[in-house]
């Protein structure tokens, strides 16, 4: 299990590495396919098909509402354009349930709705952080925030935890890996700057405004992976997929991710005007 889970994460540590750096279309696509994977992987763990093993007409509503999305995004990054994919994706998805009545439940609806938002939504600032201005360098922050975090919060846990942080959602996670992720994070992030700067690729204003983004990031992703793990936890499900040997699922990997995007974005955008 640990060679698999070594070796996957290698691979997959190589492939973003690759779509960050290559940006443009290529990164487009990557977080297009992850998204549409989360999000099969997200309705199939909720129940929105039931006792079906193939996805149901309402996911297939939701898929299109991706596809649509993402196009936007990429052609026409508009707010007006953006609110209306999503709303015609919600409308249509209710649409279905009204029209096959009583087919669906009203919790399969709300589920399908749920997991449309919540990885597809929130995973496209990954790449809307890349096409920033200095995006090259602030998309970085995603993964200092998230997996850095993940690390040496785990480090820090195994070493000196002794308080749970959430006993009965993850009993191994403990109050002080949660602080020593935050410090690690801001600390990379720092480092980051620093090493930016001594480039000559950034300012001086990077020394404070990175760590604080790796930071308050890593916060946040400590939520977002306990949230995946809740969702887990209601449902009665291990992992909610096998893509990634030793890991799981997109939705398992990615789970902090989700959630450090969009705050990475707007703090991006807020405090590197």
């Amino acid at each position: 299990m640990f060679k698999a889970r070594f070796w996957s994460a290698v691979v997959l540590v190589l492939v973003i590495g690759t779509v960050l750096i290559l940006g443009g279309p290529w990164l487009y696509l990557f977080t297009l396919a992850i998204s549409a994977i989360a999000y099969f992987e997200m309705t199939k763990a909720m129940k929105v098909r039931g006792e079906m093993k193939k996805p149901c007409l309402i996911e297939w509503f939701g898929l299109f509402g991706i596809i649509g999305y993402y196009l936007i995004i990429y052609f026409a990054n508009t707010e007006t354009f953006v609110m209306l994919t999503i709303t015609l994706t919600i409308v249509s998805i209710l649409f279905v349930y009204v029209f096959t009545f009583p087919k669906y439940e009203a919790k399969q609806i709300m589920a399908a709705v749920f997991s449309f938002i919540y990885a597809p939504i929130m995973l496209s600032y990954l790449y809307m952080t890349r096409c920033l201005e200095n995006g090259f360098y602030i998309v970085w922050l995603i993964f200092i925030s998230s997996w850095i975090c993940d690390t040496c919060a785990y480090l820090v846990g195994m070493t000196i935890g002794k308080h749970k942080l959430a006993p009965i959602l993850s009993p191994k996670k403990s109050i002080e890996g949660a602080v020593g992720g935050v410090i690690g994070s801001a600390v990379v992030g720092l480092l980051y700057a620093f090493v930016l700067i001594r480039a000559g690729a950034s300012n001086e204003n990077m020394l404070w405004v990175f760590p604080v983004i790796s930071a308050v990031g890593a916060m946040i992703s400590q939520v977002g992976d306990l949230a995946a793990s809740a969702i887990k936890r209601n449902f009665n499900i291990k992992d909610y997929g096998k893509l990634i040997p030793g890991h799981g699922g997109i939705m398992d990997r990615f789970d902090s991710v989700i959630f450090t995007s969009p705050m990475i974005y707007y703090m991006a955008v807020l405090l590197l005007k």
